[in-house]
């Protein structure tokens, strides 16, 4: 079986940035009318009043002081909160595709090789834009790829899952090189509205070419050492909207349309479950957990990734150990923990390892340890 590497990375960044300032002042205007148009109900007992929010309870809840989005406009007009992204032609590349490409257009760059040496393309991410054809097609038509590509769907995981599968397919000889990307409009499916939850996620695209180890450039890149996956049901993460929704048109805007989770519940569950994956999985490729140089986990919220952190090191991570890009991009869903290896993956000598790990809704999550080639 031929070995992979992770032989590139790319990032795309929206143009807009929104600080927690600008959230906070939309969705406290937000507060401010509702609960003025209610007032009557609200002294009545009939609707419960809406609290208003704060920067300090989004940054010590989450780490997150700002995050960019492909629409400022709508997100900071309390008529609207919710970004106004007009549907394209069919004509014209889908937004999707389009961040994707210029990721992977990043990578294939850094990568040094033509596009046509990669054979199939994975769209990994959180949110389809449609049901088909798939984004991954597009993609591949916009970059010239031969070969095959589709889609993949496991939320916040589906970056490790999609690294995964490309190691396979060029551990099985079914291609040289695999592009896989994260094009995340998160702010698409997030409910600005809902104070617990209204300043979580941001936009952005990843992507990752994985090439067979012996086709690689001597020196370049990262050895995938380990792979792992797994999944277990639950509720406590869930979105709802789909094209069944079509049947009751007055579900459509429901909260349960939209991102919607139950915090404390995936806290209490999904730490202990991803800590002990990353130490067995450690223990089975004969790694010491506590001896990684870095680790470049999902950028879920910086209290379950310090704990997560703390319980896999066995300690303290000492600063930039644990790498964190919530305060400036926030939870950008699969993307995430792509980020954090592009931008933090320096500093390494041959032979060195860390982990990519991604967790999320489903539950999912996925391992993928590296070591400097």
């Amino acid at each position: 079986m031929r070995n992979a590497v992770i032989a590139a990375t790319g990032l795309y960044t929206p143009p807009h940035s929104l600080s927690n300032a600008e959230l906070v002042a939309t969705f406290n205007a937000y507060v401010e009318r509702f609960n003025a148009a209610n007032a009557e109900a609200i002294a009545a007992g009939e609707v419960e009043a809406l609290t208003p929010s704060s920067e300090a309870f989004i940054e010590k809840a989450s780490g997150i002081k700002s995050r960019y989005v492909m629409d400022k406009s709508g997100l900071v007009d309390p008529e609207v909160m919710r970004p106004i992204i007009p549907e394209r032609p069919n004509e014209e590349i889908s937004i999707l595709a389009e961040i994707a490409v210029a990721a992977a257009e990043q990578a294939i760059a850094a990568w040094g090789k033509p596009a046509s040496r990669i054979d199939a393309v994975i769209c990994a991410a959180s949110n389809m834009q449609r049901a088909y054809p798939a984004m991954a097609i597009e993609v591949q038509q916009a970059l010239g790829v031969d070969g095959f590509a589709y889609d993949m769907n496991v939320a916040c995981s589906s970056a490790t899952f999609g690294i995964k599968t490309a190691a396979d397919y060029i551990a099985t000889g079914s291609a040289r090189a695999v592009l896989m990307v994260n094009p995340e409009i998160t702010s698409g499916h997030l409910n600005f509205r809902d104070r617990d939850s209204h300043f979580i996620f941001g936009d952005v695209a990843t992507a990752v070419i994985v090439e067979a180890a012996d086709e690689a450039a001597p020196g370049q890149g990262w050895d995938v050492i380990g792979t792992r996956l797994k999944t277990v049901f639950s509720n406590n993460i869930r979105n709802n909207f789909g094209f069944l929704n079509r049947a009751a048109p007055e579900g459509i805007g429901a909260k349960d349309k939209l991102f919607v989770q139950e915090g404390r519940k995936v806290f209490r569950e999904v730490v202990p479950m991803v800590s002990e994956m990353i130490v067995d999985h450690a223990a089975e490729l004969g790694l010491d957990p506590t001896a990684l140089k870095r680790l470049w986990l999902h950028q879920a919220n910086i209290n379950m990734n310090e704990l997560i952190g703390k319980r896999v090191l066995g300690r303290e991570p000492a600063p930039g150990e644990n790498v964190i890009i919530l305060d400036e991009f926030a939870n950008t869903s699969s993307a995430g923990s792509i980020i954090a290896f592009h931008k933090a993956n320096d500093g390494f000598a041959a032979g060195e390892t860390g982990l990519i790990c991604s967790f999320g809704a489903g539950y999912s999550a996925g391992t993928v340890f590296v070591r400097k080639r």
